[in-house]
């Protein structure tokens, strides 16, 4: 949708078209680093140009009005500044509710409410953090509306408060740091524990990023995102017997190989390594991109696969038929299952040139293996959340 027509529909909906204004807030993938943000490891996400436009303008009273082009059957959602309980009626809407709230809670009263138009492009399913990308959306809006000043780490935090406490989702805080804190052909080398960063440079004028879709539901993801979490929490418990570490993620792969026999558990083992040694790419990819040595950073995206693939075993066969197929065509730097695993996506790094070839062979590949068509997207790095400012939407 261009931005003139989500000008005409903030009209057609809400029959007032002066003093609007337009923000962007983005999708993320995550370049390298799965399953290390709870073993005291870092992450790699870069915020995409896919992601979630909204026009707003404020009221004269303490109403807030939201409608999405994406559930235009929920039609407009309203509630009062003064009344913001979670309400499953509300849906889509409880996550800008919630992000509202604890705003109000931290920053004090909202001085009127607004009217606001969301229209996402963010493919559905996709696992790129559509909800974190509202939450932001919601939190820059409030912050640049009405003047608040909010550092914006401390959206980021509150973005995280709101899928935890009010939705009730027990996640991290990546989706929301990266979509926040995104910068356009960067990435960001993350400690989640700390959220110590910094930004790596990603030129990739010659290549381009591809994420492909599996389209297969991930029933399994959150039981054995539960079971892996154990174990590694037990290998560490095991290794603390003569190490004083607090997490995986405090280990070099040196330290894990002179110390691994402590574990005593091949299995225990398996999952310990993919921890140590997934964190120590994402410090070698940081060291890659800042040499612009884009070819070493696709080996470490083959070698987490494979870490994920064998010593994690979260991938199974459709993201391996995905990365396999990858793998073999002409002008890919490196690809890799993104994500919790058990379905989502994979994401490759392909030369611009072979982008067409490439979802095309990859495609034809996986519907042959698996039955049925995966879906590709081909993403730029872009911005965190910001007002598009002089961009005119009349």
């Amino acid at each position: 949708m261009e931005k003139h027509e989500l000008f005409n529909k903030f009209v057609e909906i809400f029959k007032v078209e002066d003093q609007v204004r337009l923000f962007f807030s983005p999708g993320r993938i995550n370049l390298i680093g799965e399953h290390t943000d709870y073993n005291g490891g870092n992450v790699f996400p870069a915020a995409i140009t896919f992601g979630t436009y909204g026009v707003v303008r404020e009221r004269e009273d303490r109403l807030v009005r939201l409608y999405s082009e994406n559930f235009p059957d929920k039609g407009i959602i309203e509630f009062s500044l003064d009344a913001l309980e979670y309400d499953t009626a509300h849906n889509w809407a409880n996550y800008p509710k919630g992000m509202i709230r604890y705003v109000q809670e931290s920053f004090g009263a909202l001085r009127n409410g607004f009217e606001l138009l969301i229209h996402g492009n963010i493919p559905n399913g996709a696992g790129l953090s559509s909800s974190a990308s509202l939450e932001m959306l919601m939190g820059v809006i409030l912050d640049e509306v009405y003047n608040l000043k909010i550092a914006r780490v401390e959206l980021v935090k509150l973005g995280q408060k709101v899928e935890n406490k009010f939705i009730g989702v027990n996640s991290g805080i990546m989706d929301q740091f990266a979509i926040g804190m995104g910068k356009e052909n960067c990435g960001i080398l993350l400690d989640c524990q700390t959220l110590t960063y910094e930004y790596a440079p990603l030129n990739l004028e010659n290549h381009k990023i591809i994420i492909m879709n599996t389209n297969k539901r991930r029933e399994l993801a959150d039981s054995k995102y539960n079971e892996r979490r154990a174990q590694c929490e037990e290998a560490l418990h095991r290794l603390q017997a003569k190490l004083n570490i607090e997490a995986l993620g405090s280990l070099t792969e040196e330290q894990f190989e002179a110390n691994r026999e402590l574990i005593g558990d091949e299995l225990l083992e398996k999952r310990a390594k993919h921890a140590v040694y997934e964190n120590a790419r994402t410090i070698k990819a940081l060291t890659a991109l800042k040499d612009e040595n884009l070819a070493y950073f696709g080996e470490l995206m083959n070698a987490s696969h494979t870490s994920l693939k064998d010593d994690y075993e979260v991938t199974g066969i459709e993201l391996d038929t995905l990365v396999s197929a990858a793998w073999s065509q002409e002008g890919t730097i490196g690809a890799r299952m993104t994500g919790a695993g058990f379905g989502g996506c994979a994401i490759a790094l392909v030369d611009k040139n072979c982008v067409d070839l490439f979802i095309k062979e990859v495609g034809e590949s996986y519907k042959e293996r698996i039955g049925y068509e995966a879906t590709f997207y081909v993403a730029s790095i872009g911005d965190g959340t910001k007002e598009l400012k002089g961009e005119l939407i009349r």
